[in-house]
């Protein structure tokens, strides 16, 4: 697996490294595209567009990574629902400040850093968005501002996503503790066999459009 996040979108993302007989591995190309982060494969130089899991330039270009459930949340729930589960930390802990956030108020902006495409219509372009994957393969994204309101979002498609407190912005305070509660989104599916968890995104709404700009966001 390939776990990887961009403070910019605040997209977090994990894909599956296996693509055809490859198994890839992935570094920083330092490029931005519709502010998002451009990653590149080591084995083909390939560079990758780190929002859609999609090879934009090199021998790879049109090919898909496979996107892996994974859920956003604090710390404290990952403990209580798997209270054997490991935590990737660096080998030399004082290489990173896991408690400070270099990004401190750009929650707050008005407009996202380096970005210069349209943006969303009704919904601030730095407000949050739950993304996720439609039965149909296409995207939806609701607001979470909407979504903090209801608490709960069940769809006819079977879809259920719910918001409960306890998970503090990264990108607000410069001490990550004292931020504004995001919430803990789980996104799941109502199936023949049961309830399994569903890949889907906390993003913010400029990048949603930005890369789906004829998806509509739900903001009601």
């Amino acid at each position: 697996m390939s776990v990887t996040f961009f403070p910019l979108c605040n997209a977090a993302v994990v894909f599956d490294r296996r693509l055809d007989d490859l198994v890839l591995d992935f570094g920083t190309t330092g490029r931005l595209r519709n502010s998002d982060l451009v990653m590149y494969d080591r084995q083909t130089e390939s560079w990758w567009q780190q929002f859609l899991g999609e090879a934009i330039v090199g021998d790879l270009t049109g090919k898909v990574l496979k996107m892996v459930p994974s859920r956003l949340e604090s710390f404290a729930r990952f403990r209580d629902r798997a209270p054997n589960g490991k935590v990737l930390v660096p080998n030399d802990p004082g290489k990173r400040r896991y408690g400070a956030n270099p990004y401190v108020k750009y929650d707050s902006s008005p407009q996202p850093f380096l970005y210069r495409g349209p943006g969303p219509q009704g919904i601030a372009p730095l407000a949050r968005v739950v993304t996720v994957e439609s039965v149909s393969g296409g995207q939806e994204a609701w607001s979470l501002d909407a979504l903090r309101k209801k608490g709960r979002v069940e769809t006819d498609a079977g879809l259920i996503i719910t918001r409960e407190p306890g998970q503090n912005s990264a990108l607000d305070s410069g001490r990550i503790s004292e931020g504004f509660d995001v919430g803990n989104i789980v996104v799941q599916r109502k199936t023949g066999s049961g309830i399994e968890d569903v890949i889907y995104g906390v993003d913010f709404a400029f990048a949603f459009h930005a890369f789906y700009p004829d998806t509509p966001i739900h903001i009601r």
